[in-house]
């Protein structure tokens, strides 16, 4: 069973960046596509960022330009820097997974990290 574990969520200023990670406990090549989502207060949770084992990519438009995801194969973790943070970046961050499994798309996800955006 591989596990999703995100890092890198923290406070900082609009404008700011930050970097998230997931790594996964086994190769993220069994994923047919992985991604970052998140979650606001009362919202639900909501698809930031895609990314296949190719390389190809695929973003909200909310953070289009300001945000970018990749991966580094040899090491299994998914990155997600963000750039220009807005206050409605505020979320709870979530790594997500998929897996086809006996023809059956089965979805891993990560505990979260938290990224509060302050004015």
């Amino acid at each position: 069973q591989v596990q999703l574990a995100e890092s890198g969520g923290g406070l900082v200023q609009a404008g700011g960046s930050l970097r998230l990670s997931c790594a996964a406990s086994g190769s993220i090549f069994s994923f047919y596509v992985m991604g970052w989502y998140r979650q606001a207060p009362g919202n639900q949770r909501e698809l930031v960022a895609t990314i296949t084992p190719s390389g190809s990519t695929n973003y909200a438009d909310s953070v289009k330009g300001r945000f970018t995801i990749s991966r580094d194969n040899a090491k299994d973790i998914v990155y997600l820097q963000m750039n220009s943070l807005k206050p409605e970046d505020t979320a709870i961050y979530y790594c997500g997974g998929d897996k086809l499994v006996r023809g059956a798309t089965l979805k891993y996800w990560g505990q979260g990290t938290q990224v509060t955006v302050s004015s």
